[in-house]
């Protein structure tokens, strides 16, 4: 079967074949290449399914080099409105993949970006971070919202610990099975008292929230020193740790310059959008599932800093407030039409419509928008439970009220004892027992329609038991407990005089006393108890730079937060541990 033939035979009928048998064989190595690269999913065979990318994105999917852009480009224009039209290519029929992701290709050039995209937050050339992002551009949009820096295929089969199911698996009850998490707050939405070094200004400038520090930045500022912290402040480490501490799911609060802004804004905008998007894979990949919640909407909903800006409440009361509340449900639309996509349902287990309106929005017609906004995010086909606000009313406000949804529609009350006069005066003993037979009672009663509304969560708590972090009143803003909050002259901790002090709430984890570290960790199991009543809880909030009785983190660190969050040593069965010696005043 050999070649017999000599070098001196060779003939013009000899150098043909021998051409031939050249291309033959560059033939042959070629298909040995292609195949390699079909096997690492180079090149797509069909086999794996395709999201709503277009082909050119599809071909560089899954970047995952650290390289940064150095550029400081800045968002230059608004690119989606309140639109929510979708490209043909984004409402293609796609099923989730559970395959490995595509290699890395070469990222984008300036040459490559539209020109009604330079220099836009849609601009891959300009992003200071490229960490785990697709950074070939595309155009394409759903819900005439950008899917610039997701990739083509997901995994789905991860599970957060093994008590919960993998996200490619039904979660069942969550009465039975409860929710155990924590939020990851100040990240989207800034809050001075989580990163105050974002505020570090002088008082005369007046920066106290998120209008006035972007204000004060200017557009170009704001852009690089709020990617910046977008970039840095929660990793995907963060992630693989709040996983290990045994929690199932995380609330990520958002602001609505993730997708839009108004005339006269002075908000970053969008930037966050493409960290959002980020950040819900990287909850994937460690089998977290998500609760997405609109934490600012235009307006805002309650006046405090959290909403974007202090003051006012211009949503569906006060100017402009009808404005405010059809601006928000045309977000929802917006958003909701995006997170109806076949890549979230698995992992955006929640959707919250709105944090904390404000008391003085009138009950009825907070209703009536929120069953608007139930009928928009539903019909746009979002799988996950939505979320509304009690609203600082109180869970009983709501019995009779918003039924007919049964389990896709869920109550979220937050619970504090250090906002109240009345509630801040208990001593330690005391605050464990309210929560236990208070706070239980509350959610407990929620539950049951008879006597409540029906599904209940408690979407924010901590263990602090001072409001002596600073500026967790607002910047500038004193403590209740000390008798400088606002005006007030009267101490509110337990002993109610002179001795009242901060010492302890300001001393950094390693100062704290075992007795004081026992406290924290009861007040804690006493709440996971409590809440469990109900679907659950989510801690307030994973990370601070300086707030440890606002952090999970520093709970987990210091020894006075259980280290698995399902497997506790306390609970509201039992009695309340004595804590020593541990003053009542600080």
């Amino acid at each position: 079967m050999g070649d017999s033939l000599q070098a001196s035979e060779f003939g013009s009928t000899d150098r043909l074949g021998l051409i031939l048998g050249g291309v033959v064989t560059l033939l042959a190595v070629a298909g040995i290449v292609v195949g390699v690269l079909i096997a690492k999913n180079v090149i797509n065979t069909g086999t794996h399914s395709k999201s709503n990318l277009n082909d050119s994105t599809a071909a560089s999917l899954t970047a995952t080099t650290s390289a940064s852009a150095t550029s400081e480009v800045v968002p230059g224009q608004t690119l989606h409105t309140s639109s929510t039209g979708t490209s043909a290519s984004a409402t293609s029929t796609h099923t989730s993949t559970e395959s490995p992701s595509y290699t890395a290709a070469t990222c984008s050039t300036e040459k490559d970006i539209p020109s009604a995209f330079k220099g836009t937050y849609n601009d891959p050339t300009t992003w200071l971070d490229m960490t785990d992002f697709n950074c070939t551009f595309t155009s394409e949009m759903v819900g005439n919202l950008s899917i610039v820096g997701l990739n083509s295929t997901w995994d789905d089969s991860k599970q957060a610990n093994p008590n919960v199911p993998a996200l490619n698996k039904p979660w069942g009850s969550y009465s039975s099975n409860p929710i155990r998490a924590v939020n990851l707050g100040g990240w989207f939405s800034l809050e001075p008292f989580i990163t105050p070094s974002l505020f570090d200004y002088d008082s005369s400038l007046g920066i106290v929230d998120e209008y006035t520090l972007c204000a004060h930045l200017g557009t170009k500022q704001a852009a690089v020193t709020l990617e910046k912290h977008y970039a840095t402040f929660i990793t995907e480490q963060d992630f693989a740790d709040i996983a290990a501490a045994g929690l199932s799911h995380v609330r990520i609060p958002f602001s609505y310059w993730a997708v839009t802004t108004y005339s006269g804004d002075p908000y970053v905008l969008g930037v966050s959008w493409r960290y959002l998007l980020r950040a819900i894979e990287w909850a994937r990949k460690y089998g977290i599932r998500v609760n997405l919640d609109l934490h600012a909407v235009p307006g805002s909903q309650n006046g405090w800093n959290h909403s974007g800006r202090s003051g006012s409440i211009n949503w569906i009361i006060g100017t402009d407030g009808s404005t405010n509340a059809q601006r928000s449900l045309d977000i929802h639309d917006q958003i909701s039409t995006f997170f109806a996509q076949p890549r979230y349902k698995n992992v955006v287990a929640f959707y919250g419509l709105v944090n904390e309106p404000g008391i003085t929005i009138p009950q009825n017609e907070l209703a009536d928008w929120t069953a608007s906004a139930i009928k928009i995010v539903s019909g746009n086909g979002v799988a996950g439970t939505i979320i509304f606000s009690e609203a600082l009313r109180g869970l009983p406000a709501w019995q009779g009220e918003l039924q007919g949804y049964g389990n896709s529609l869920v109550i979220d009350v937050h619970e504090y004892v250090i906002f109240d006069p009345n509630m801040i005066v208990f001593d330690h003993t005391k605050k464990v027992s309210f929560v236990c037979s208070t706070f239980e009672g509350q959610v407990s009663a929620s539950m049951n329609t008879a006597t409540g509304f029906g599904p209940t969560m408690v979407g924010e708590w901590s263990q602090a038991d001072t409001d002596c972090a600073q500026w967790v009143n607002g910047v500038g803003s004193g403590a209740r407990w000390t008798g400088n909050f606002s005006g007030e002259t009267t101490p509110y901790c337990p002993t109610g005089n002179s001795q009242c002090s901060c010492n302890m709430a300001d001393q950094p984890v390693s100062s704290y006393s075992s007795d004081y570290k026992t406290f924290l960790l009861t007040f804690a199991e006493a709440q996971m108890s409590a809440y469990e009543a109900g679907w659950g809880w989510f801690y307030w909030t994973w990370k601070t730079e300086s707030a440890p009785l606002w952090s999970y983190q520093a709970g987990l660190y210091g020894g006075f937060m259980p280290p698995v969050a399902y497997n506790r040593n306390w609970s509201c069965s039992k009695s309340v541990p004595s804590f020593g010696s541990l003053p009542e005043y600080y």
